[in-house]
C-alpha cells in the first residue's frame, strides 16, 4: 500500500516536471519567434524607406534600386508567410540583401553609402572583383569591374548561387540570374567564370568553382584528405558549406532569396 502511494507521487511529480519543461520550451520558442519577427520587420521597414525615398540618377544606380525594390517586395511577401523564427531570419536576409543594393546605388551616385553593413560569410568567401575585366566567351562579350560604369551597370553583392560562389562586383549583365532562377548552372558557366576571373585574387579557379568550392577550399579539402581525414564523404559535398548564398532555399516555399544587412 505504501509503495503504491510512493509510486503515484513519483509519477505525479514527473508529470509535473514534464509539464513545466514543456511550458518553458514553448515560452522560449515564442520569445525567439517574437524576436525574429521584430528583427525582420525592422530591416524590411528600413529597406522600404530607402526604396521609397531614393531614386537612381544613372543606369547603374537605377538598376541597383530596381533590384533593391525587388528584394523589398520579396521580403514583404515572405514576412506575411513567416510562421517560424527560421523563416523570419530568411526574411531578414532578403531585406538585408536589398540594403546592399541600396548601398551600391548610393555609391554609384556619389552619395555617402552609410554605415558598413554586417558581413555575410558567403559574401566574404565568394570574393570580389578586384580589376576591370573584359572577356569574349562563346561569341558574347562580358565585362566585370569593381566600380559601376556605363558598361557595367549590374551589381551583385556577392554570395552563393546554385551552390557556387559569385563574386561581389559590377557586371555588364547579370550572368548569374539564369542559375538563380533555374537552380542550376548552364554548360558554359565554367568557361565564362574561368575567362572572367582567372588569376583574380581571392576568387576560386574554374575547377574549384565547378566543384562548388570557394577560393582556397579545394586545396584545404585535398590537404585534409592527404592527412588522413577521410578521403570520402566528410558530411559536406562539393557544394561547399552551403549555409548562405541562397540561405533558406530549403523547404520554405517562396523563402530563400536573401543575404546581408545595413543601417541607413
Amino acid at each position: 500500500m505504501g509503495t503504491g502511494i510512493v509510486l503515484v507521487v513519483i509519477v505525479v511529480a514527473l508529470v509535473a516536471v514534464g509539464v513545466v519543461v514543456m511550458r518553458n520550451q514553448a515560452a522560449a520558442r515564442a520569445r525567439a519567434l517574437a524576436d525574429a519577427q521584430a528583427d525582420a520587420r525592422r530591416w524590411v521597414e528600413r529597406l522600404g524607406g530607402q526604396v521609397i525615398n531614393l531614386t537612381g540618377t544613372d543606369t547603374a544606380s537605377q538598376q541597383a534600386m530596381a533590384d533593391a525594390a525587388e528584394r523589398y517586395t520579396a521580403a514583404g511577401s515572405q514576412m506575411e508567410q513567416a510562421r517560424t523564427a527560421e523563416q523570419c531570419r530568411l526574411v531578414t536576409r532578403t531585406a538585408l540583401e536589398g540594403l546592399y543594393y541600396v548601398r551600391a546605388a548610393r555609391l554609384a551616385m556619389g552619395l555617402d553609402p552609410g554605415p558598413d553593413l554586417p558581413a555575410d560569410p558567403d559574401q566574404q568567401r565568394a570574393g570580389r572583383v578586384e580589376a576591370d575585366r573584359r572577356v569574349h566567351v562563346e561569341g558574347h562579350d562580358y565585362q566585370a569591374s569593381p566600380m559601376p560604369g556605363a558598361g557595367t551597370p549590374h551589381y551583385y553583392p556577392g554570395g552563393r548561387v546554385a551552390g557556387r560562389p559569385v563574386p561581389e562586383g559590377w557586371y555588364s549583365e547579370p550572368w548569374w540570374k539564369p542559375a538563380l532562377v533555374a537552380g542550376a548552372w548552364g554548360l558554359g558557366s565554367v568557361l565564362l567564370f574561368d575567362a572572367m576571373f582567372s588569376g583574380m585574387s581571392g576568387i576560386p579557379d574554374s575547377s574549384a568553382w565547378e566543384a562548388g568550392f570557394d577560393a582556397g577550399q579545394a586545396d584545404a579539402f585535398a590537404d585534409m584528405n592527404a592527412d588522413g581525414f577521410g578521403g570520402g564523404d566528410q558530411g559536406f559535398d562539393g557544394g561547399g558549406y552551403d549555409g548562405g548564398g541562397d540561405f533558406g532555399g530549403g523547404d520554405f516555399g517562396d523563402f530563400g532569396g536573401g543575404d546581408f544587412g545595413g543601417d541607413f
